[in-house]
Order: structure tokens, then C-alpha cells, then sequence
């Protein structure tokens, strides 16, 4: 459907073909943490760095909406729990994909958890986004991990692969999972899965070198992009840690090149001649000018 073609545009970035969203739902199962509690300011400062598209719930919509600065794409998170809740690995539908439409969405997300006594009313929910998504042409995110009382290691190798394949089976367009750890591995989950593959950021890392590292080895291994949350918005400067994210996704970039931007050792202008001189012959819009001191 073309439609949903034209709104897949405005979540990846057309040079590369994959994308760096910053998912920011977690005010509803964490409340106003550091880094989202000014909405508005949050979504400026990734906005500047390069995101191609954030993740929000639908009743932040309005108070995050910018009205000026570079153009990044709006999905719409139709699922959530609370850290308070008895059961927090269940999650319930809070929004349809018809409010997303009013509201002007690019695409929808669902996080589905598998592996817990909740798994089937998940499930059940997933199938019926992805039916009325389809309706619509609206593009379908679905976040999906192993957690739960069956699983031992949520970042299993084969409980990913599963995750994700469980994903593109019942008919998402993206599917976001965890990292496995290594290139090697990760490959095998990407290989295993017909529809593009974007990891998540996980708990809040103690270092950058630790971050690009986990980008690198994911975007080595097929991956489609990033989702990448706390760690991003977090970041003591999240514009930075975006265009230096970008950087690896859409450029081609080394870690260390990466992290050499980041430390502001002078060296932005070099990154940036490297990239017009075609070095990655992977442009990314809007990007490159920004990465200069």
C-alpha cells in the first residue's frame, strides 16, 4: 500500500535505509524521569541530532509537538504497564490506531512480552493492531521480548530469534529486540526474521564506548537501526550521543570515529569532509552540517 510506503519514509531514512528512533514512552511505566520530564525540550534536543523518529504515548503528543526544527517522524505507542503494577510484564492496549491517525502519526507501536502467563491477551492484541493497522496503511513497530517466569535469559540467542520471527509472523513491519551480545550471534536473529530488525537500548550503560559498541555490532550484524531510549535522553548530550549514533547507522562509521566526536577533540570537521567526500556513501538528511563544531 502506498501509504503506508510514504509513512515508512518518514521513519527511515531514505539514503540508508534504516533509521535511529528514540523511543520516549516510559513516562507511563516509570513516571517523569530524568531526561523526559520537559517533553518538548526533550524532543528538540534529539531532534537536532539526527533522530529519524520518536516513540511517545498519545497524551504527549500535543505537549512535545515542536512547530519548528528538522522534520522527525511520530509513532505512537498503543500499549503500556506501570512499574507499580503486580504483574508489570503485562501489557494492556491504552490508544487505537485510529486516535494515532487523528493524531497524526507515522506509525504505531506495540510491546508484546512472550513467555509469561499474559502472553495470549498480548498476542491477541498484536493480531488485531496488525489487522486494523494493515486497514489503514499504517506501519506496524512491534517491541518484543522473552520475560517472564519461562525465561532464564531474555537475551538468549534463540529466545530473540524466536521474539522477532514471532513478530514478523503475525504481521508487524518492524520488530525491535535486544541485543545478543555479539555480531555473530545477532545475525542469526536478523537472518531468522523477513521484515527490518532494530535493537533496543536496554538499562542505562556506564559508558558511550559501551553504546556505540552495541550499535556497531548490531548494524554489523543486518540490523535495520536503533530504538534507542534512556541512553540517549539520559546522555549528559543527547544531540551528540544521536548524531554520533547516526553516524554508525546511516554513515558507516567507526566506533572510535564515533567517540572522537562525542570527546570534542576538534575533529567534527573531519567526519563531516569524510562524508561529503562520499566515504559512507550514505547520506543522511539533514545531519551532516549539525556535526560540526
Amino acid at each position: 500500500m502506498i501509504g503506508k510506503e510514504i509513512r515508512l519514509e518518514r521513519v527511515f531514512n531514505r539514503g540508508s535505509g534504516k533509521a535511529v528512533i528514540v523511543p520516549m514512552d516510559h513516562g507511563v511505566s516509570s513516571g517523569p524521569i530524568s531526561g523526559i520530564t520537559d517533553m518538548k525540550k526533550a524532543m528538540v534536543q534529539v531532534a537536532d541530532g539526527g533522530a529519524n523518529a520518536v516513540v511517545v504515548h498519545k497524551g504527549v503528543v500535543a505537549r512535545g509537538h515542536r512547530k519548528s526544527g528538522p522534520d522527525m517522524g511520530l509513532i505512537v505507542h498503543l500499549s503500556g504497564s506501570t512499574s507499580l503494577a503486580l504483574e508489570p510484564n503485562a501489557k494492556t492496549l491504552v490508544c487505537t490506531v485510529e486516535e494515532a491517525i487523528q493524531l497524526g502519526a507515522d506509525a504505531v507501536s506495540v510491546h508484546v512480552n512472550i513467555g509469561n502467563g499474559h502472553e495470549k491477551e498480548m498476542l491477541t492484541d498484536l493480531g488485531n493492531v496488525a489487522h486494523t493497522a494493515s486497514k489503514w496503511g499504517m506501519p506496524l513497530l512491534t517491541m518484543i521480548y522473552p520475560r517472564g517466569e519461562r525465561i532464564r535469559d531474555e537475551y538468549d540467542t534463540q529466545a530473540i530469534k524466536h521474539a522477532a520471527r514471532l513478530g514478523a509472523e503475525l504481521g508487524a513491519d518492524i520488530v525491535k529486540v535486544s541485543y545478543t551480545g555479539d555480531p555473530d550471534s545477532f545475525r542469526q536473529v536478523v537472518e531468522g526474521c523477513s521484515i527490518p530488525v532494530i535493537i533496543a537500548g536496554g538499562p542505562k550503560m556506564d559508558s558511550d564506548r559501551a553504546i556505540l559498541e552495541m550499535v556497531k555490532g548490531a548494524i554489523d550484524a543486518g540490523a535495520s537501526g536503533t530504538s534507542i531510549g534512556r541512553n540517549v535522553f539520559q546522555h549528559h548530550n543527547p544531540t551528540k550521543i544521536v548524531s554520533a549514533l547516526c553516524m554508525i547507522v546511516h554513515g558507516g562509521a567507526t566506533v572510535d570515529e564515533a567517540l572522537e566526536y562525542l570527546g570534542g577533540s576538534g575533529e567534527e570537521n573531519r567526519w563531516t569532509s569524510l562524508r561529503i567526500e562520499g566515504r559512507a556513501g550514505l547520506p543522511w538528511q539533514g545531519t551532516e552540517m549539525r556535526l560540526t563544531a
